[in-house]
């Protein structure tokens, strides 16, 4: 595996979390830190601090920053047709309706249906046919298509007359889709879940922190366009939820030892297996803290993100129309940052591993790994020219029982994922910060018996081998052996990310991400299953370097992100309008024409823009105001100070829709002139305005890059807390 990076190599594993790295330090350089998997683990483990950055801003103003169209215009299928065969709509008539309204009582109730569709066919501007009665006053009507007339402009139209006390579309409903994996829906099983992929249904009173992938399927199940890089341990591609799931993948790691493969960087992300001994850990002291069996958490995360569903085997992923490339980047012990930044280069087209080119590049990539420390100028680089082509990161926050959120996940223009039980509070194990963009189901028991199954771990595919993979060893985790991380929320939102991708392609990675949060459904303030612990679940607090267990996520997104996955809303949400503002001065200046321009923004899907409307929300203290018209696509100001402006862009849509977001821009002050030489002109010494160069402002929010969270130390903290209650230690990297 290679170590060529001087900086700590930190072990990444999808869905597990490692014990604290302790890498003895050398006098004269810092030894290379391993990130790893993340799993829940039995004693803390040092992650990295907190980037500074922006407070967060509150949900009311990110629906407003989204761009997000009114919900009337959420589409339920994937494109409307340019031509609807017919408009139809439900009339509910005014109860003080004039009694003409209820057409001649003598005549049979098909000829008043009939008889009322004339009446209000001046108002449609076209001839309406009167379908079914739906008790008195209420009635269907419809309108041949052929012209464009569709059913929400026959609605509103209609809805404008007098009489009509409501008028709505009469939209098609089908069964919701529900995959027949026999791990899917709730039943008895010999070792558990009873629950099955309870994360994936909607949610009730009891699995309230369910991401409601079911109706998010009703919409797209995922695009085989879009591809989802897991940068794992590797995958078993032999395991039949990966059946046709995975493209040509890459093995970033150089050195043979951490490898466990025989072999330095190549071709082949197959996970040999990443188990430790005893002695390695006494040879490995600097990176090996633990003995343990393999994880396969690779194969466990890109189960999650993306197994197949509806083929009758096992269960099902997120976006199981998407496809996986596994990118290997952990081995033994976790992973240098270098092997991960190569590997997340490589998965975007970026550069070469092995003198091998990526034809697939991922819009999509899942980190379910990290470990500590600040996010660093590597990362940060490495996350900058991922993110510019278009890619969407997503990173586990980490699982150091309520610490601060690891790296990459805490590193900027990364999703980071925070982790909750089944009730909607957060799990004991994930860590919590504002770097948190949102938080997703992390699996959880609350039967606390010695030897009981667990009621609530996410179930993931795997090997049954404990070291090297078993010959006919595909398996899933259940209720005995666990799996539950951070790790394994991350690919939840990647697997949402997918879907979203899906469906609009050309939006931006910080337009999903604001997409997820904007759409996700507020944390739950009451209602915890304390699983047997008799002390009240309190309130989160900001991480202060001593652990906290189970509490109640606060709203206002400093902690847990903006709220709980939703990955219907999510979809719906893609498929509305989004504004863009691009500045086009390079160099906003004071006394010189700043330009702005709407051109790429996006119509709701099915829709069209029909206007613009620019506005000046701040920064009137250097602005006398627009220049230009401010009902164009473009428009104009002119800056008279340094300091720095807010303006917000509103579209509307041809029925009316809006749909707004605000943009800040700092401008600079304008070149002092230089003092005249000689006996010179002293206006010939004056300079032109700088119109060149980088510049800009504002715009877009920046986003938390998540790492990956290991599933041993999940595992091993739910056992450690188990023991707390039951008065006896806990078992040692219990669960995969």
């Amino acid at each position: 595996m290679s170590h060529a990076l001087a900086a700590p190599r930190r072990p990444h594993r999808a869905g597990m979390v490692r014990p604290p790295y302790t890498a003895a330090m050398n006098a004269s350089a810092p030894a290379p830190a391993r990130r790893e998997v993340l799993s829940a683990p039995p004693d803390r483990r040092p992650w990295p601090a907190i980037v500074q950055r922006r407070a967060r801003p509150p949900l009311w103003l990110l629906a407003g920053a989204l761009g997000l169209w009114v919900a009337a215009h959420a589409t339920p299928a994937l494109a409307a047709p340019a031509q609807p065969e017919e408009a139809r709509i439900i009339v509910g008539f005014r109860a003080d309706a004039a009694p003409q309204w209820r057409g001649p009582m003598s005549a049979p109730e098909a000829a008043r249906l009939q008889w009322r569709a004339d009446r209000l066919a001046q108002r449609a501007g076209r001839a309406l046919q009167a379908g079914q009665g739906l008790g008195e006053g209420r009635q269907v009507l419809r309108a041949p298509g052929g012209d464009g007339l569709d059913s929400a402009t026959l609605a509103r139209r209609i809805a404008a007359d007098p009489a009509v006390a409501w008028a709505v579309p009469d939209q098609r409903r089908r069964a919701l889709f529900v995959p027949n994996d026999p791990l899917y829906p709730a039943a008895v099983r010999p070792n558990g879940p009873n629950a099955g992929q309870w994360t994936l249904r909607a949610p009730d009173a009891t699995l309230r922190s369910a991401i409601n992938a079911e109706a998010a399927w009703d919409r797209t199940l995922g695009s085989a366009s879009v591809v989802i890089a897991v940068l794992d341990t590797g995958v078993r591609p032999e395991h039949p939820d990966l059946a046709g799931r995975l493209l040509p993948g890459i093995d970033t790691l150089a050195d043979a030892f951490y490898a466990n493969d025989g072999d330095g960087a190549d071709a082949d992300p197959t996970d040999p297996g990443d188990w430790v001994t005893a002695t390695e850990v006494t040879d490995h002291a600097d990176n090996c803290t633990a003995a343990s069996g393999s994880s396969w958490h690779g194969t466990q995360v890109a189960t999650l993100v993306g197994a197949g569903a509806n083929d009758g085997i096992g269960m099902a992923g997120v976006a199981p129309g998407a496809r996986i490339l596994p990118v290997r980047v952990l081995g033994k012990c976790g992973g240098y940052d270098s092997e991960i930044i190569a590997g997340m280069r490589w998965a975007v087209g970026l550069q070469k591993v092995a003198n091998v080119a990526n034809a697939h590049p991922a819009q999509v990539l899942n980190l379910s790994l990290g470990g500590p420390g600040t996010c660093s100028a590597a990362y940060r680089d490495a996350i900058a020219q991922v993110v510019a082509t278009g890619a969407v990161i997503v990173a586990a926050a980490g699982n150091t029982t309520g610490h601060a959120v690891s790296t990459p996940a805490n590193c900027a223009g990364v999703i980071a994922v925070g982790g909750l039980r089944h009730a909607g509070t957060k799990v004991g194990f994930s860590d919590l910060g504002p770097e948190v963009a949102l938080s997703a189901p992390a699996g959880n028991c609350v039967n606390i018996g010695s030897g009981e199954a667990c009621l609530y771990p996410m179930i993931a595919g795997l090997n049954s081998g404990s070291t090297v993979p078993l010959a006919g060893g595909s398996a899933w985790s259940d209720g005995a052996n666990i799996s539950v991380g951070t790790s394994f929320s991350t690919p939840l939102v990647a697997g949402t990310a997918a879907l979203v991708r899906s469906l609009r392609a050309s939006l931006t990675p910080d337009e999903v991400r604001r997409v997820l949060m904007a759409s996700a459904r507020p944390f739950p303030q009451a209602g915890a299953d304390p699983g047997g612990d008799p002390a009240a679940v309190p309130a989160c607090r900001p991480a202060d370097g001593s652990d906290q267990l189970q509490c109640y996520c606060p709203n206002d997104g400093s902690l847990c992100g903006a709220g709980m996955l939703d990955a219907a809303g999510a979809v719906a949400a893609a498929e509305g309008g989004f504004a863009r503002i691009r500045v086009l001065t390079a160099v906003p200046t004071a006394g010189q024409p700043l330009r702005l321009d709407a051109g790429d923004s996006l119509a709701p899907m099915a829709h069209t823009i029909a206007g613009w409307s620019w506005s000046l929300v701040g920064g009137s203290g250097i602005t006398n105001g627009f220049d230009s018209a401010t009902d164009a696509v473009s428009a104009q100001l002119t800056p008279t100070a340094a300091g720095t402006l807010t303006v917000r862009l509103t579209l509307i849509d041809e029925q009316g829709g809006r749909v707004s977001v605000d943009r800040s821009v700092d401008v600079v002050a304008a070149a002092t002139p230089p003092p005249p030489v000689g006996g010179s002109d002293p206006e010939g010494s004056v300079p032109e305005g700088v119109v060149a160069g980088a510049g800009g402002g504002g715009g877009g929010g920046a986003f938390g890059l998540g790492w990956s969270v290991g599933l041993a130390a999940a595992v091993a903290a739910l056992h450690r807390r188990r023991g707390q209650l039951q008065g006896r230690k806990p078992a040692p990297n219990a669960g995969s």
